[in-house]
């Protein structure tokens, strides 16, 4: 088994359907292998075969530009070969149904399967009626477990650990999955976090996640160690919660201004796509504080990671789901 740390042997799940069930050991196993795999990368050995004759189906019935090419990378990396299905171009279009089309691409030899969904809960189905592994790519407002892992591990490296820092999830927590995965994984590791935004795009339930809830933006730049700004999903939301775009901007927009009133050495995070000049300005996006293309490189190695560790963990008959 490959990786620097033998806390590998704590691996033994066959699906990655969120952070929420993670243990601070298995967050770790994921951040060591994909440690492992940056570090070769750097070495100039980006590639490896751990995953030579596995087939790997990416299954988007969402569009997505970077979790998909994130995805298709990370398995050809690792030698296995990549299907990728569109449900725009699928027999969806002409009646067959979601678990069908699962169950198809399985019999053509698929062992592992990423899945992004607009419902919540579709993965979990999936995992429930397939023998492959199913890892969740993003599944309506549940969860999207590698871009909250690669933001930590994105944290990890400028920080060393995560206990003790405080983390701001800024702007639409009402539609983020990301927002989700990042507290649980950020909780499980000793952060504190804080979410803030308007009113309306903040549930009142999710203090019982052990969250803070703020909403003036400029109050939570005096106690956060790192900011990630969460896109306005104008796509999921139906209604108008906020007055306009340019309000929204001025109250929750991360600028220059701000950016003096932080602390010096403010991490700045960005799951993309970003809305330029509405959660952060361009001179900040682009700026010293951010690592938002840092996020993208991770993302590579955190998803060779779990790819690599959901086989392991299938090849070895142990599996649990």
């Amino acid at each position: 088994m490959h990786g620097s740390n033998t806390s590998t042997a704590v691996w033994n799940r066959r699906h990655l359907l969120g952070l929420r069930d993670l243990s601070a050991a298995e967050l770790e196993t994921i951040f060591s292998r994909a440690r492992t795999y940056k570090e070769r990368a750097l070495r100039g050995e980006p590639k490896s075969n751990e995953l030579a004759g596995v087939v790997v189906a990416n299954l988007f019935f969402e569009n997505s530009t970077r979790t998909r090419t994130s995805f298709g990378l990370a398995a050809r990396r690792l030698s296995a070969d990549v299907v990728d299905f569109s449900a725009s171009s699928s027999s969806l279009s002409k009646g067959e149904t979601f678990i069908d089309t699962a169950l198809t691409i399985q019999a053509m030899g698929a062992s592992q399967m990423v899945v992004r969904h607009s419902s919540s809960g579709a993965p979990k189905f999936l995992s429930r009626h397939l023998d492959c592994s199913v890892l969740n790519a993003g599944d309506g407002t549940h969860e999207h477990p590698t871009q909250g892992l690669l933001d930590i591990f994105t944290i990890l490296e400028r920080r060393g650990q995560v206990r003790g820092l405080t983390v701001a999830l800024v702007g639409d927590i009402l539609h983020s999955r990301v927002a989700r995965s990042n507290i649980w994984g950020l909780k499980t590791l000793g952060a504190r976090v804080i979410v803030c935004g308007p009113a309306t795009l903040i549930p009142p339930a999710i203090s019982e996640l052990g969250v803070d809830i703020l909403h003036d933006f400029d109050e939570v730049l005096e106690e956060a160690d790192c900011v990630n700004l969460l896109r306005v999903q104008f796509e999921r939301q139906r209604g108008a919660f906020f007055p306009s775009i340019a309000e929204y901007a001025h109250l929750y927009g991360m600028n220059r201004q701000r950016l003096q009133r932080a602390r010096k050495d403010l991490l700045v995070l960005a799951p993309g796509p970003i809305n330029r000049g509405v959660e952060i300005t361009a001179d900040v996006a682009d700026g010293e504080h951010s690592l938002i293309l840092d996020q993208v490189t991770n993302g590579l190695y955190i998803r060779m990671a779990c790819l690599a560790l959901l086989h392991e963990a299938q090849r070895s008959g142990q599996a649990v789901s």
